[in-house]
């Protein structure tokens, strides 16, 4: 949530639930995307 919200801005609640929901393996995944994703949408497909 932190690097999400750093670098797009608030999150909806969608989204948090999305997050909150998944396993570690995929959050390292998403983290890794989030450093070349142009939107948060990006990160998460």
């Amino acid at each position: 949530m932190r690097q999400i919200e750093r670098t797009f801005g608030p999150t909806d609640v969608r989204l948090r639930q999305q997050i909150q929901a998944t396993d570690a393996e995929t959050l390292l995944e998403w983290s890794d995307r989030i450093l070349t994703a142009e939107t948060p949408e990006a990160v998460f497909h």
